[in-house]
């Protein structure tokens, strides 16, 4: 049987339609980022250096890279139509092999370069599914495919420099000189990436259906969230501990400043966000498709990463059993804890910048409020300093309802105005499909 004959079976793809929105199969696409998210973290967590902070950064910029890739694919094929998924089901497989070697992919000269070499050949594996859809996708469009050869050469550059940081370093005798070599060439992989996106035109970053595309992205930065509340339970081996009133309290911390931090994107700006990419056209919506999230929500879900390392410590310290609300902090969670916040807000002011061109002066009170406790935390229990952290974040979001609470109503009558001439909209093409059917009074009599 042909490729063609087999592909005719399964369907054709199917182009996305301008009011699309995330179909299931792109959800199920997420698990896999599920997983590699939260080995990002456990690897980083088993030895919290400024070496594998270095390290989980790179693989994170890699993996997002991919994720990226992933998602302008995603604005011109539906991805659970046809013969599409299983394309992506190989995809799905390859980088499931990419999580579980990522532990592995900065290993020294004795360890081999096994892990390396999976890491870099997974990536070369899901780059090719995306190039096939992209091909796929611009096949009728001679301009298209002209646009697209401007993204081969990163591919190529990528590629071939995990090759080499797989390869070479383990070559090298001196592991010190190795481990400086392999960092240089992950390094370039980095900017080449995210170097090309920038200067390779605004082609690539088309989006069809913006409902589409800021969906698909605030769902993974929820799976990210919801990984700090996963590394709470799970890093702090909540399980396998005795329950005490202090553990509990910390969890609960844990809980409600994330939900904070949650609350802080979701209710205000992420909704406006959406509107502003919706009422863009041309070159400003690709270009704030690309900024605001492609580019934009790295830093965040980075942020989220390094306070989900402080929190995780903080709560194993409570729970641990000569801990409790007198156990002090030690090393670097607090720090951590705290800039990964900063980091996480601190961006999030950004993307409100980008997209909407305001800025508040809340967001700017509550960095500076922020950096000023760092100190302060680092001299408290390890309970007091997520108290005071979550303070902060839940004070945030009582004041911005009550400053905002217009602002608020006035966004939130807008969605529902959309919503309801969008239902009315999808009502009357539904009528349709009874015009033409019989009465069934009529056929009775």
């Amino acid at each position: 049987m042909s490729d063609r004959q087999r592909r005719g079976r399964l369907g054709p793809a199917v182009a996305i339609a301008p009011g699309a929105r995330v179909d299931k199969f792109e959800i199920f696409f997420d698990l896999v980022f599920v997983v590699s998210f939260f080995i990002i973290i456990r690897a980083t967590a088993a030895e919290i250096s400024g070496k594998q902070l270095l390290h989980a950064m790179l693989v994170l910029a890699v993996l997002w890279w991919c994720w990226v890739i992933h998602s302008m694919a995603a604005t011109r094929i539906r991805l659970g139509e046809g013969y599409v998924p299983v394309l992506m089901v190989a995809a799905m497989a390859s980088l499931f092999a990419f999580a579980l070697a990522l532990p592995t992919a900065f290993g020294d000269r004795q360890e081999g370069f096994a892990g390396p070499l999976v890491v870099a050949g997974s990536y070369v594996a899901v780059r090719a599914v995306h190039l096939v859809l992209f091909v796929r996708g611009v096949r009728d469009n001679p301009t298209d495919r002209g646009h697209l050869k401007r993204f081969l050469p990163e591919l190529l550059a990528s590629t071939l420099l995990l090759l080499v940081a797989a390869l070479v370093p383990a070559a090298i005798a001196d592991p010190g000189r190795a481990a400086f070599v392999r960092d240089l060439l992950w390094i370039a992989v980095v900017l080449v990436q995210y170097g090309t996106g920038l200067v390779a035109g605004a082609w690539g970053w088309a989006v069809t259906s913006a409902e589409h595309w800021t969906e698909r992205y605030d769902l993974i930065l929820i799976i990210a969230l919801g990984e700090s509340i996963i590394s709470v339970g799970v890093g702090g081996n909540l399980l396998g501990k005795p329950v005490t009133w202090p553990g509990v309290a910390a969890a609960t911390l844990g809980i409600v400043f994330t939900a904070a931090l949650w609350w802080a994107h979701f209710d205000l700006i992420g909704p406006a966000a959406r509107i502003a990419l919706h009422a863009a056209t041309g070159r400003a919506r690709r270009t704030m498709a690309r900024d605001a999230y492609a580019y934009l929500y790295l830093p965040m879900i980075a942020g989220v990463i390094l306070f989900a390392l402080g929190s995780e410590n903080l709560v194993s310290e409570v729970t641990e059993p000569a801990g409790g609300l007198a156990e002090k902090s030690f090393g670097p969670a607090v720090p951590l804890l705290f800039g990964g916040v900063i980091c996480y807000l601190a961006t999030n002011m950004l993307f409100q910048l980008r997209t909407l061109h305001t800025l508040t002066w809340t967001r700017v009170g509550v960095l500076v409020v922020l950096t000023a406790a760092m100190p302060v935390a680092q001299r408290l229990s390890a309970l007091g300093a997520l108290a005071l952290l979550t303070a902060i974040c839940v004070g945030l979001i009582a004041v911005e309802v009550v400053v905002f609470t217009d602002a608020r109503h006035a966004l939130r009558r807008a969605v529902h105005d959309e919503r309801v001439n969008h239902e009315a909209q999808e009502a009357a093409w539904r009528a349709r499909w009874h015009e033409d059917e019989p009465d069934t009074d009529d056929e009775r009599t």
